[in-house]
């Protein structure tokens, strides 16, 4: 594998097996009389030009599913797992910055602005939390722990060693660790608060939203007031799963959609450029849980804020 590869002509240490499975998109390949995995994507992804895929297995940026590159020649295999990074020829640039607001041997936990995608995802793939982490620290191994939409703003943990990754990512895995949000919507004075919001969430039309349906529930948010205005509220909400726009149903559903939402209730218009004046104001607040590494308790909180 080269030494480097790059996001859209902007140079970053190539992935390697620990990191390289973070952001990639995945395809299983079907049936078929190809001779070369090259063969198989340059026929099966005709809007990307054979020598551009040629190019990007050179650079290291098509994997087979444990993250190791697949060379130009490498054999066509059906139901092979393959991997492969985005690139963008040109992005938007996003104009706010993440700041760091922790960082050790194990971790780094950064506060995200609004609107920063946290990996490769859409038209953003060098204008990403974990590309411009992983340029500023010089980290190739550098892994988000969790994941917080592109609009909302808040705490992101990163893992900065493959060989403690697996001891953090359990606190998620076991819901052994807090996460606490804020937020601010409309007014609810007729419901009783604290209260718990449980339902069944599944993939919504079209396929970018999430949508409730009949069913046992697969979702749990705790939600409370944290202080009281006229016609809009901030609230504190928990997440007890972590299910896909999860607390912008949730509130949705009750009634009192996050103000900024461009999804819920209703779609805005897709394309459009985003309107830096009016974020979403959804902020993941607090991360809480005991370190498994070194059994200290952690607690870090954003230092952002959300406007009325």
């Amino acid at each position: 594998m080269p030494a480097n590869s790059h996001f859209a002509g902007v140079h970053l240490p190539a992935p390697d097996a620990s990191t390289a499975l973070h952001g990639a998109s995945t395809v299983c390949l079907p049936s078929g009389p190809w001779q070369t995995v090259l063969d198989c994507l340059a026929d099966r992804f005709p809007a990307i030009p054979r020598n551009v895929w040629a190019d990007r297995m050179r650079r290291g940026r098509v994997l087979d599913a444990d993250g190791r590159a697949l060379a130009v020649d490498h054999a066509y295999q059906a139901g092979l797992r393959v991997r492969y990074f985005r690139e963008v020829a040109e992005e938007t640039p996003i104009p706010f910055e993440a700041s760091v607001i922790y960082q050790d041997d194990q971790l780094i936990v950064a506060d995200k602005p609004h609107f920063l995608p946290v990996v490769p995802s859409g038209p953003y793939v060098e204008e990403t939390l974990v590309a411009r982490l992983i340029k500023q620290f010089d980290n190739p191994h550098l892994v988000p722990l969790h994941r917080i939409d592109r609009l909302t703003a808040g705490l992101v943990m990163f893992s900065v060693r493959p060989e403690s990754r697996n001891a953090y990512l359990s606190l998620f895995r076991e819901r052994r660790i807090y996460k606490g949000y804020e937020a601010i919507a409309p007014a609810l004075a007729p419901l009783s608060f604290p209260l718990t919001h449980r339902s069944r969430l599944v993939t919504g039309d079209p396929f970018i939203l999430t949508a409730e349906a009949e069913g046992a529930p697969n979702s749990e948010t705790h939600i409370d007031v944290l202080e009281r205005r006229r016609e809009e509220w901030r609230y504190a909400l928990k997440p007890v799963t972590g299910r896909k726009h999860q607390l912008r149903v949730h509130m949705s559903a009750l009634g009192a959609p996050i103000k900024g939402d461009p999804f819920y209730p209703t779609l805005a218009p897709q394309g459009a450029p985003d309107d830096y004046a009016q974020p979403l104001r959804l902020l993941a607040r607090t991360l809480r849980f005991v370190d498994p590494v070194t059994g200290e308790d952690r607690l870090f909180e954003s230092r952002r804020t959300l406007d009325w």
